[in-house]
């Protein structure tokens, strides 16, 4: 189970939203404190955008990792550089590595932001979304045996479709002789059923108030430590039910 700290809300979204890097260290901890086995994390700028710059993410590494001891990794989305060059220039420039990265392969550059991270020994998480033509530009990459894991990313944020656009996207990614383990995850709506279907897959999976803001039942969550642990009774329940089928 991951959590996925922050994402690139704000303050403006809820108050929930950990920023600053000692509040991304208590969020970590109180997360992994909650079973989480993996940090995903996007460091910000004081005034709260998404950024690859050295002088933002090693502060934020250093804080989490004096907190937890689990695997710590970073967003390389193109809202926090869309220039791919410089993408590229940032990673080459990191001063912290973190365990791994995320490269959304439907976005320019993914090959080249890729190779950067793995020739610094970052391990690489290929973000394919659904709706996108991500899948397509993952089948033709090089480096696709190469990435730590491929996160399957339902877009669908409606909580009746969200499961059958999943389905879809995995079975494309089932067509790609990539050989690396899936990570599937929703966003918003879809969130808890992808989770869910994640769950009785046996899949892994990820929570936290980068994907939702709200609990199973549609309450505020107060932070990610509460949505790791209802994560956690959720793939009970339904570790339970797959037992009994």
């Amino acid at each position: 189970m991951q959590a996925c700290l922050n994402g690139p809300r704000t303050a403006a979204d809820s108050g929930a939203v950990p920023l600053s890097p000692a509040a991304l260290a208590e969020a970590a901890r109180r997360a992994v404190a909650a079973g989480a086995e993996d940090v995903h994390v996007h460091p910000k700028t004081p005034c709260g955008t998404d950024s690859l710059s050295p002088r933002v993410l090693a502060p934020v590494l250093e804080a989490i990792r004096a907190a937890v001891d689990v695997p710590v990794g970073v967003t390389t989305g193109a809202w926090a550089e869309p220039d791919p060059a410089r993408r590229v220039a940032r990673i080459r420039a990191w001063t912290a590595l973190p365990d791994h990265a995320s490269v959304n392969w439907h976005e320019p550059g993914a090959d080249e932001v890729a190779a950067a991270l793995l020739a610094r020994g970052i391990g690489v998480e290929a973000g394919v979304w659904s709706g996108t033509a991500g899948a397509e530009h993952f089948a033709r990459s090089a480096l696709a045996p190469r990435v730590l894991r491929v996160l399957a990313e339902v877009t669908d944020t409606d909580p009746a479709s969200a499961p059958r656009t999943a389905q879809a996207l995995l079975a494309a990614l089932a067509g790609i002789p990539h050989g690396r383990p899936v990570l599937l995850h929703g966003w918003d709506g879809g969130a808890w059923p992808v989770l869910r279907l994640a769950c009785r897959l046996g899949l892994a999976t990820r929570i936290g108030i980068e994907d939702t803001l709200l609990l199973p039942d549609g309450a505020p969550a107060t932070d990610n430590a509460q949505l790791i642990v209802s994560a956690q009774q959720l793939a009970y329940v339904t570790a339970g039910e797959g037992g009994r089928g």
